[in-house]
């Protein structure tokens, strides 16, 4: 994992992922994050998730329910969480009604990133809003490809373990809701 840390604080790049191919950048840059919405061509009303390395760093981000310590820990695959009132994030990632998703990732790359970063990794699938999410380096479109500012290697030989993670809303009263098995 070789690269200026400096550039990558303000970059998007695309990169393997817990799930499939990602397109990222530092969760802590807002003109990043909005260059990842308009590469993606999709609305900025619908949110993007974030990834993180530890539970000190999801805990610096959200207040986290018992219930979703145990969710995770009983999940067969990434498990996505989508969590009420954050905090420390630039706005262009909470969702209107104050939410943001966080996935507590396992993948020893992803971990890495986020470490060397020292932030949580904005994750969206490396495809244009609406289109299919690639199987392989070779089907990411070319616009994606030249439209991050960054491609990391370990990308080009990666090969997706799931199609995306298990999704579910945790909500502040206690709800419970299933987005995506």
């Amino acid at each position: 994992m070789n690269f200026d840390i400096d550039k990558l604080k303000t970059a998007t790049f695309l990169y393997p992922t817990d799930t499939t191919f990602g397109i990222g950048c530092d969760a802590r840059n807002p003109e990043a994050i909005r260059r990842i919405f308009e590469l993606k061509k999709r609305s900025d009303s619908k949110s993007l998730i974030i990834l993180v390395d530890s539970n000190r760093r999801l805990q610096e981000i959200v207040d986290v329910p018992d219930l979703a310590w145990d969710l995770m820990d009983l999940s067969e695959k990434p498990m996505t969480i989508v969590y009420d009132n954050p905090r420390n994030l630039p706005k262009e990632l909470i969702a209107s009604d104050n939410t943001i998703a966080i996935r507590l990732t396992h993948d020893l790359f992803c971990k890495k990133l986020i470490s060397k970063l020292n932030s949580p990794l904005v994750s969206t699938s490396a495809n244009l809003s609406g289109e299919p999410t690639p199987n392989s380096f070779s089907e990411i479109s070319e616009e994606i490809n030249k439209g991050v500012d960054y491609i990391f290697p370990e990308a080009e030989s990666f090969v997706p373990k799931f199609s995306g993670s298990s999704i579910i809303r945790l909500s502040a009263d206690g709800k419970v809701k299933v987005i995506r098995e």
